[in-house]
């Protein structure tokens, strides 16, 4: 369960996503320059194009991307959607390879649509969605920005609509463009999806944003001073997504604020935002690269999974880190607004100093037994 969102501005198109994923799925940023593209996606081969330079963040299993910028400015978001009506799922690229391959052949927003629609109807889109729960599918929408405007793509199986963002927009796990939202999408587990909920705290968020300061407040809400669980969905109700119910094990496990018009992004290659910090990147060689297979288990070689020791106690008691959460906005906002040239070195000084002492777990007691699961499955305190 996801939240893409973008609002137009004097000073760019600003983009900002949440990606939520299973609480063990390590995500990967990496930069891939322009070359001869490639042919092997995640569940099948297709036929080898040029591409551009691009910056993703991608589930360490999938060849796709969740997130993504390419050198001509062009950003995109997914989201899971769930539809009826579209028959049997014939196709095996996922919505993930989709925007991928859209970033690495498109120079502007109507070419990354056209992208997707054309490599869309030719191949269908089909396949598992998850490494932990491989039965689960879905179709996918997509937030397209570049550097003059943005555009929605919503699909159900190799069927489309399109809408021009006027000045701001979100999407979630369920679809919207009027007629084609009617036709396609299923109610039901749009209501598990809580996504009319989440949609409704980002239309308002990008509606009143002005800087990325703002979008990554945005990504950070949880609805209330602390993430509010339910027995069904966890904590899903709000974009800063935490899992712990019957029904959802979803999380947020990578977020992204960008710039689309001038290429200036932030990420937190991290899991939850309200335990990261956002990092100043453009679409060019990271300042840390992780050159080694990331994978579902506990690795110290991986940003992203040394930050797993930080947000799992985090989360379980935020009152204690009031402290560390102040010194975080304090650096984004001297980044942000001055010198961000030794953002990646203060980062990780400010993570370095977070308490790592065992902290009493505030949470309900299935959260707190569902952590405990998936925390022994990653060998995360092993």
């Amino acid at each position: 369960m996801c939240d893409t969102l973008v609002t137009i501005t004097d000073a760019g198109v600003l983009f900002a996503k949440n990606s939520d994923r299973d609480p063990n799925e390590a995500q990967i940023m990496e930069f891939h320059p322009a070359g001869a593209g490639e042919t092997q996606l995640t569940h099948t081969a297709i036929e080898p194009a040029p591409s551009y330079a691009v910056l993703i963040s991608r589930p360490w299993w999938m060849w796709g991307a969740e997130i993504g910028a390419n050198e001509h400015g062009v950003t995109i978001g997914n989201e899971a959607v769930f539809t009826r009506g579209v028959g049997k799922r014939d196709g095996t690229l996922l919505g993930m390879d989709l925007l991928r391959l859209a970033l690495e052949r498109a120079a502007n927003r109507h070419e990354a649509v056209q992208t997707i629609v054309s490599l869309l109807e030719a191949h269908g889109q089909g396949g598992s969605c998850s490494y932990e729960h491989p039965s689960f599918t879905y179709d996918n929408s997509y937030l397209i920005a570049d550097r003059e405007g943005a555009v929605v793509l919503e699909t159900a199986g190799r069927h489309w609509a399109t809408e021009e963002v006027r000045h701001s927009r979100s999407i979630s796990n369920g679809l919207t463009i009027a007629g084609f939202a009617q036709k396609y999408a299923d109610p039901l587990r749009g209501r598990v999806a809580q996504c009319a909920a989440r949609r409704s705290r980002t239309e308002a968020s990008a509606k009143a944003a002005t800087n990325d300061l703002d979008l990554m407040a945005a990504l950070r809400n949880h609805g209330g001073d602390q993430p509010a669980y339910s027995l069904a969905n966890g904590a899903i109700s709000a974009p800063c997504a935490h899992p712990g119910g019957l029904l959802t094990s979803t999380q947020s496990t990578a977020s992204w604020v960008g710039n689309a018009s001038t290429g200036k992004h932030w990420v937190t290659a991290t899991s939850a935002p309200c335990t990261s910090i956002f990092k100043p990147v453009e679409v060019a060689p990271l300042p840390l690269s992780e050159a080694f297979e990331v994978t579902n288990r506990f690795d110290e070689r991986s940003m992203w999974w040394r930050h797993e020791r930080v947000h799992r106690r985090w989360v379980a008691n935020p009152a204690e880190y009031d402290d560390a959460r102040a010194q975080r906005d304090q650096l984004e906002r001297d980044w942000v607004n001055g010198e961000s040239d030794q953002a990646w070195e203060q980062a990780s000084l400010w993570e370095e100093s977070l308490a790592t002492t065992a902290l009493v777990d505030q949470r309900p007691a299935l959260v707190r037994r569902l952590w405990a699961k998936w925390d022994k499955q990653a060998g995360v305190w092993a």
